[in-house]
């Protein structure tokens, strides 16, 4: 993998009216071409500490830093966990209209919009309501609008949860495709086997600290697993945490 891309300094975060930590010094470096994997029980941190990577919330301390030269807003995308368009609208307007944000021509909006779609099984749907769509569907324009504009750096939160094994075959082998043209991507998820599959690098958080992080294999090997989801228990229990 390339050089330290991004560089997270000792974050932590706050929320007013809280009594703990949601993060508590979380310090780790995501090189140019990982698929970066954050892992976690709920309520470690995961969102949050996506939500003040890409800038949508502030830290109480620490800091982020890209190795980006000019970097700005565009050249990061994110895909979030809760669905980010118009179900009034068609797929090729969602994507218009987050195409104009994102400041492309609308040549390239056109362009991009077509070949997106069509990377994403959803040709076929462009000018059908969204809100006729399957989940399977959703989760699949989710992530054509977070990478519309074809950005360097992808955060994925939960970008596969609550749809079928065809779409989540079809979102992991696009996801793939995108890194493996230079895309550097982030992403959270709750299927570890998934995480295992699909990620180079893993960092476990649990109570909003980083309690593991490094190669997935060479996690496993440190922790005598012969699975991901053997050290994520092994690490952090086999408590129930969907109360939290």
């Amino acid at each position: 993998m390339g050089s330290p891309l991004i560089i997270v300094e000792d974050l932590s975060k706050k929320y007013k009216g809280a009594e703990d930590f949601s993060l508590q010094h979380v310090s780790f470096t995501v090189s140019g071409g990982d698929k970066f994997g954050i892992l976690g029980p709920n309520g470690a941190g995961k969102t949050t500490l996506i939500s003040i990577m890409c800038g949508i919330i502030n830290a109480t301390g620490g800091k982020v830093k890209f190795n980006i030269p000019g970097l700005t807003e565009f050249n990061i995308g994110l895909v979030p966990q809760d669905y980010a368009f118009y179900n009034e609208l068609t797929a090729t307007q969602n994507l218009e209209y987050f195409g104009v944000l994102y400041h492309l021509q609308k040549k390239e909006i056109r362009e991009r919009t077509e070949m997106i779609l069509t990377l994403l099984g959803l040709s076929n749907y462009a000018n059908k309501k969204v809100n006729t769509f399957s989940g399977g569907m959703k989760r699949r324009l989710n992530l054509a609008i977070g990478i519309l504009h074809n950005p360097a750096i992808l955060f994925l939160d939960e970008p596969t949860v609550g749809v079928d094994i065809q779409s989540r075959n079809a979102i992991i082998q696009f996801l793939n495709s995108i890194n493996e043209s230079g895309t550097t991507i982030i992403y959270t998820s709750h299927h570890i086997q998934e995480a295992e599959q699909f990620c180079n690098k893993i960092a476990l958080l649990d109570y909003g600290k980083i309690i593991a992080f490094d190669e997935t294999g060479k996690l496993k090997e440190k922790n005598n697993s012969l699975s991901l989801t053997e050290v994520v228990l092994k690490l952090t229990g086999e408590d129930y945490r969907d109360d939290i």
